[in-house]
C-alpha cells in the first residue's frame, strides 16, 4: 500500500510538472502565429475541447500559425482553467475557450477568479439543445409533455449533460408556468449518458446539445421534440420551442478568452487568427455538422454581453433555489 502510494505521488508530479512546462515554455513577447498554447477547461471530448482541437487542426493545415498544442485543464466546472489562464499575465500565446458553462461554472463553485479577471477576445458561435424524450415515451408533442409536468413536475424527471442543460429546463419550466424549483433534473457526464437515462427510463426528458444526441435521434432510440433556439436552424427538422410558444432560447455561446495584461494589439493579433481559422471550408463543415451558429463579438459589446449574461444565469439559479 506505501508503494502504491508513493507511485501515485509521483505519477500526480510527474503529470502537473508536464502541464506546468507545457505552459512555462512561452515569453511574454511570444506571437500566436509562433506558437500557441489553447487551453481547453474540461477534459478531452467535450464541448471546449471540440473547439479547440478544431482550431488547432486547421492552423496546422493552412499554416495559419505553427508549434499549437491543446492543453486541456479540467475541473471544478471549468474554473481549474480558468485560474490557470489568469495566473500567466501577459502572456499572448495563449488562449482559452470558454461560454455560458464557465459563467455558470465561476457562480456555481464562487470562483475567487471570474470572467472579468481576464481579457475577452471574441464570441464566436452559440449552439443550442434539443428536446428529446425515449422513442418510446408516451408524449409525442412538447404539449403533451407540458401537460403531465404541470400536473405533477416531480413524475417527468429531467436529465442533462452539466449546468447549462439545467439552466436550459429552468427556463423552458419558467415558460410554461412551472415552479423550476418543483422540477428533478438528473445531471450526466454527457450525450451517451444523457441517452442511456433517457433509453432506460431513469429519466422521461432530457435537454442536451444538438450534436450530443442527434445519432440516437436518427438512429431511431430517441424521439426529438424541439430546439431551444431562436430561429429554425438549417437541417434541423424540429421546430422552435419559441415556435410552439415557449420563450426558451438561452444560447450555449463560445468565447475565446486571453491572460490579464495582454496588449490591444495582442488582441487584435489573437482575434485575426481565429477569424482566419472561421473563413476556412474546414471551419464551416463543423459548424454544419455540430450546428454551431456564427455569433462574432468583440469590444465593449462583448463585455457588456458577458454581463448581462451573467445576471441572466444568476437569475435562473435563484429560480432553482441554489
Amino acid at each position: 500500500m506505501v508503494a502504491l502510494a508513493i507511485y501515485a505521488i509521483i505519477v500526480v508530479a510527474v503529470v502537473s510538472t508536464a502541464v506546468s512546462y507545457s505552459f512555462q515554455r512561452g515569453g511574454l513577447s511570444a506571437d500566436i502565429r509562433n506558437k500557441a498554447t489553447l487551453i481547453a477547461p474540461a477534459g478531452a471530448g467535450g464541448g471546449w475541447d471540440l473547439v479547440m482541437r478544431e482550431a488547432q487542426a486547421i492552423m496546422r493545415e493552412q499554416k495559419i500559425a505553427t508549434n499549437i498544442q491543446v492543453v486541456n485543464v479540467p475541473g471544478a466546472a471549468g474554473t481549474i482553467g480558468l485560474s490557470r489562464l489568469h495566473s500567466m499575465p501577459g502572456r499572448a500565446d495563449v488562449v482559452m475557450v470558454g461560454g455560458t458553462g464557465l459563467v455558470a461554472g465561476v457562480q456555481q463553485t464562487k470562483s475567487a477568479v471570474t470572467m472579468t479577471d481576464v481579457t475577452p477576445i471574441a464570441r464566436i458561435f452559440e449552439e443550442y439543445d434539443v428536446l428529446a424524450v425515449p422513442a418510446n415515451s408516451p408524449y409525442t408533442s412538447v404539449d403533451e409533455l407540458v401537460a403531465a409536468w404541470r400536473s405533477n413536475p416531480h413524475s417527468v424527471p429531467f436529465t442533462g449533460g452539466g449546468s447549462f442543460d439545467q439552466l436550459v429546463m429552468a427556463q423552458f419550466a419558467k415558460a410554461a408556468g412551472i415552479d423550476p424549483r418543483n422540477t428533478t433534473y438528473i445531471p450526466k457526464a454527457g450525450g451517451g449518458e444523457v441517452a442511456q437515462a433517457l433509453v432506460t427510463g431513469t429519466a422521461k426528458a432530457a435537454f442536451s446539445g444538438y450534436a450530443d444526441l442527434i445519432d440516437q435521434i436518427q438512429s431511431g432510440r430517441l424521439r426529438g421534440l424541439a430546439m431551444a433556439a431562436k430561429e429554425p436552424l438549417d437541417g434541423v427538422d424540429f421546430p422552435t420551442l419559441r415556435e410552439l410558444g415557449y420563450d426558451v432560447t438561452l444560447a450555449n455561446w463560445r468565447a475565446l478568452f486571453g491572460p490579464p495584461d495582454i496588449s490591444a494589439a495582442d488582441v487584435k493579433n489573437i482575434r485575426d487568427v481565429f477569424d482566419e481559422v472561421m473563413r476556412t471550408p474546414d471551419w464551416a463543415e463543423a459548424e454544419r455538422i455540430n450546428k454551431w451558429t456564427p455569433a462574432w463579438l468583440e469590444g465593449p459589446e462583448l463585455t457588456t454581453f458577458i454581463a448581462d449574461e451573467d445576471r441572466v444565469i444568476a437569475g435562473l439559479y435563484q429560480e432553482l433555489g441554489k
